[in-house]
């Protein structure tokens, strides 16, 4: 099913990347800004355009996903890489960065991820499918492009996908707000496929068993006597970028 995106900048992202995939462009009566370089580079792709409908236009039959305005681009999805290309190692290369995601019921936290994972230079993140949010128009709006530039797989055993993971040298390092060993320490000298959970239970017990290593990122101290408690954790999609932040000065 296409996407109907909505967010100027994953929908020029779409365009850079792939034009062919972009079914059709409905631009502003009067396009400016980032909408009025969509519509160059539209027409220079040979992207279809149109004027877009007025919202609750009858005229316009195409699914709304839940969400309204004018202007938008309906796009087909990004297909998925095969797990073994998305795992490969350059050869004498700095050490890489990978992510794994583990139930994340939320779309909008998936495309902050991905945003964030674009930012940072990951080279690759594995969706699971269980109980799991899928890539949808809120996702890769959400993501404001960085669904374009990050290579994913999706795969439906998240344990098999972990343990793929390892065959191809990669080190698989698991987040806990109860983990003993803090993010900092994290040893420096390998190549990490970073793996975070939903945003109810965290990781799962099994994708648990699989990790390296579990890590915390940790929080300032309790509050004292009589002061208000502070919030003891952080948003799947806040914790990741965070990690990311982190553990991206790790490469050699």
């Amino acid at each position: 099913m296409s996407l109907e995106l909505r967010n100027a900048h994953s929908v020029l992202a779409a365009l850079h990347a792939r034009p062919d995939d972009v079914e059709e462009v409905r631009l502003p009566p009067r396009p400016a800004g980032l909408w009025r370089t969509i519509a160059d580079l539209a027409r220079e792709s040979g992207a279809p355009t149109r004027p877009a409908s007025a919202p609750g236009d009858r005229r316009d039959s195409s699914p709304k996903q839940g969400r309204e305005g004018a202007a938008c681009a309906i796009v087909a999805p990004r297909a998925p890489a095969p797990i073994d290309a998305l795992l490969a190692r350059p050869a004498g290369g700095p050490h890489g960065l990978w992510l794994a995601l583990d139930s994340i019921q939320d779309p909008r936290n998936v495309g902050a991820i991905f945003r964030s994972a674009a930012f940072f230079g990951v080279r690759g993140v594995v969706l699971g499918e269980h109980r799991a949010a899928g890539l949808t128009a809120v996702a890769y709006d959400t993501a404001s492009g960085g669904i374009e530039r990050v290579p994913f797989a999706v795969e439906t055993n998240l344990r098999r996908a972990l343990s793929a993971a390892k065959d191809a040298g990669l080190w698989i390092l698991g987040t806990s707000e109860h983990a003993a060993q803090p993010l900092a320490d994290v040893p420096r000298d390998r190549d990490w496929l970073l793996v975070v959970g939903g945003e109810e239970r965290g990781l799962r017990r099994l994708t648990l068993e699989a990790c390296d290593a579990v890590c915390a990122i940790p929080s300032p101290p309790a509050a004292g006597a009589g002061e208000p408690a502070a919030v003891r954790s952080l948003n799947v999609s806040v914790a990741t970028g965070v990690a990311l932040a982190i553990l991206s000065g790790l490469g050699g």
